[in-house]
């Protein structure tokens, strides 16, 4: 390669190109990168049309990606980068959608919610490098093959479990050239905990409460009691696990809550849609996390225990049907 030329932009496979994935995928693409998306249920529909998004912020980031993949075994060349942005459920297993198509020089980036979900990927890929980060973004599937951007689209990432690699660096710049605000960190594992302090009480919270926005869970003294002590789990089990948050965290997260327009956490969304929840990734690796380091955590627990009540009931009442 000519000094002067410029180096060739890398090749990316999303798994899980939906909302989340989508919007990310069509990012790199803008930036020159060839773009490789694994869709089943919209696999016809984009394979002819593309991906339709609508950005509040950037535009139309509209594209169609250059190959439309049933599954990661259709991958005729490893990526260099294969972002996941699946949800974590117990239903699915990530390592096995993903295996035929990493190779030797394959950056595997999670781009998904929860904490402690990285070992699986390290202990299947030891030798891959895997980078972890966390989206703030508020984007949704309209229908299919159509995301929809509302606000933010803030990452942060890092390697895992410290640092930050060359391989983060060239994946961030592209992000930011893109417009996407990314922040390297090079404690990215502490950052999975600070977002988990949120959504470990938000979440299990508005399905308990039967699909209640987050104005409804702040409306009362009590209830703001029940997430202020959630949180303060949270924080003692991170602190416990060697990812000690910083003072004012859990006020500025309410702060910032009340600031927000009321809205229902994704866990709710999936409730009411009869979608299966991320309770593992976002409240039962806490607990499990809690246990094993012997923190005392009954406001967490005990929203645990009643999501497991809730979705026992669930499945009978489907199972009935």
């Amino acid at each position: 390669m000519a000094q002067d030329e410029p180096a060739p932009k890398p090749t990316v496979l999303v798994a899980g190109a939906g909302a989340i994935g989508g919007f990310y995928a069509a990012v790199l693409a803008r930036q020159g990168c060839d773009v490789d998306v694994i869709m089943r249920s919209d696999h016809e529909l984009v394979s002819a049309r593309g991906i339709t998004i609508d950005s509040a912020t950037l535009g139309d980031l509209s594209f169609r990606p250059r190959q439309v993949l049933r599954s990661a075994a259709e991958c005729r060349m490893p990526p260099d980068y294969l972002l996941v942005c699946t949800k974590v459920l117990g239903s699915l297993d990530p390592v096995a959608m993903i295996r035929p198509a990493v190779g030797s020089h394959t950056v595997i980036v999670l781009i998904q919610n929860g904490v402690e979900i990285e070992r699986p990927y390290t202990e299947a890929f030891p030798d891959n490098e895997l980078l972890s980060s966390l989206a703030f973004v508020a984007v949704s599937r309209v229908a299919p093959g159509e995301v929809r951007h509302k606000a933010y689209g803030h990452l942060v990432l890092g390697s895992f479990p410290s640092g930050v690699s060359e391989a983060a660096r060239r994946l961030a710049a592209m992000f930011e050239a893109g417009g996407i605000n990314c922040t390297l960190s090079d404690d990215v594992v502490t950052a999975r905990w600070e977002k988990c302090v949120w959504n470990a009480a938000f979440n299990p919270a508005s399905v308990c409460g039967g699909g209640l926005d987050t104005a409804a869970m702040l409306a009362s003294e009590e209830g703001e009691a029940i997430i202020r002590r959630a949180m303060n789990e949270v924080c003692a089990t991170a602190a416990a696990c060697g990812h000690p948050q910083r003072e004012g965290l859990i006020d500025d997260h309410i702060a910032g809550t009340r600031r927000m327009p009321p809205y229902k956490t994704s866990m709710a969304l999936d409730f009411e849609y009869g979608r299966e929840m991320e309770v593992e990734a976002i409240l039962g690796n806490v607990v499990r996390a809690a246990r094993r380091e012997q923190v005392s955590a009954p406001t967490l627990e005990t929203l645990y225990g009643l999501l497991q009540m809730i979705g026992a009931a669930r499945d009978a009442g489907a199972g009935r049907g």
